[in-house]
């Protein structure tokens, strides 16, 4: 018998290292001129800046068009704003019953941990909500969130999200785990996070295991939107959730300049698929402030998603889906869900009702 391969022990992170967080400093590492830092202040004092030295590194400064560049270094165009953007453009507010909780769908919460990010992804759509200095989700609030979470059995799994959860420390991020799990009719606990790719050296041993408790079924979903995110730190950070038994999914956003191509929607998603990680959303872009530049029309993506149908295994396939503007459900955004008027578009949600967007 051929004596059993062993996994080799993977490389553990670096200590984390500090993002760039202003025009200034994203001049000095060669990523603005002179001229453009002067254009850009303008953005900066509107929306936050940050950009860790992972990305920064993954940059190609020959190419004005890169596309990693193009998700976190500012440009003048955020400064150009259309009447259906909205500074919350899927109504979080108005279902938003406690601080830091989101309750739209009847068995499952957002909890909001946090507001801050390793990085500012220039077509966030909660941009206008985060960013240095804003508040967590602590103390009286944490409380108050919990208490309305354990008043509502139907309550089967809770999201968190932010700001990037994963900037949680580890004792944190397992006293939260471990609060949730004491709550019997709570079984799933999903954590939103770009860190794993953009600040890789922040997913230790010890974060992992602050991930899970007895009683709940730990989700990470990671969210990567071209294929060259995926570095040798990124892969290492993913491939130490999934060995320690956490369950993998996807998001990625459909970004003009970025992967609105067939050929690197399908490195992205293989890309996924190779690690163990399941597919599972493709966002169309919502309607935020400053972000026109990044939306292409939902036919377009509608073409680009059959092409994904045509090419890639079913595992490799995620739902592309949009927000319906105003808080309504998701709405898939295949062709049984879109309908054309006279007006522009329709979507349908997911009670039944069709609704006008402008995008």
């Amino acid at each position: 018998m051929a004596p059993q391969a062993k996994i080799k022990a993977l490389p553990q992170p670096v200590q984390a290292e500090v993002s760039s967080t202003k025009i200034v400093d994203l001049q000095a590492h060669g990523h603005v001129t002179p001229e453009e830092a002067t254009r850009l202040e303008a953005v900066a004092e509107r929306y936050a800046v940050a950009v860790t030295p992972t990305m920064l590194d993954l940059i190609d400064r020959a190419d004005p068009h890169d596309p990693i560049r193009a998700q976190f270094v500012p440009s003048v165009l955020e400064l150009q704003q259309s009447p259906e953007e909205s500074a919350d453009p899927i109504d979080d507010a108005a279902f938003s019953p406690v601080p830091g909780l989101v309750h739209r769908y009847e068995d499952r919460v957002l909890l909001k941990v946090l507001s801050v990010c390793p990085v500012y992804c220039r077509f966030c759509f909660r941009r206008e909500m985060v960013g240095p200095g804003g508040e967590a989700l602590v103390g009286a609030n944490l409380n108050q969130a919990l208490e309305y979470i354990r008043a509502r059995p139907q309550i089967f799994e809770v999201i968190l999200t932010g700001g990037d959860p994963f900037m949680l420390s580890a004792r944190r991020a397992r006293e939260l785990v471990q609060a949730l799990a004491a709550i019997d009719h709570v079984k799933v606990v999903r954590w939103h996070t770009r860190v794993p790719v953009v600040a890789p050296e922040r997913v230790t041993d010890d974060f992992v295991s602050a991930l899970r408790a007895e009683g709940v079924a730990s989700w990470v979903a990671i969210h990567a939107n071209h294929p060259r995110e995926f570095t040798p730190e990124a892969k290492a950070a993913i491939i130490r959730m999934r060995e320690a038994g956490i369950s993998l999914v996807s998001q990625s956003v459909l970004l003009r300049g970025v992967n609105d191509r067939l050929d690197a929607l399908q490195d992205l998603m293989r890309g996924f698929v190779a690690l163990g990680v399941k597919p599972y959303y493709l966002h169309h872009p919502d309607l935020a402030p400053g972000t026109g530049h990044f939306r292409l029309p939902i036919t377009e993506g509608q073409d680009l998603m059959a092409g994904l149908r045509r090419t890639l295994t079913g595992l490799a396939q995620p739902t592309y889906v949009l927000d319906v503007p105003g808080g309504a459900f998701k709405s898939p955004l295949d062709p049984t869900y879109v309908r054309e008027t006279e007006g522009g578009l329709q979507l349908l949600d997911g009670t039944g009702v069709w609704h006008d967007y402008k995008g």
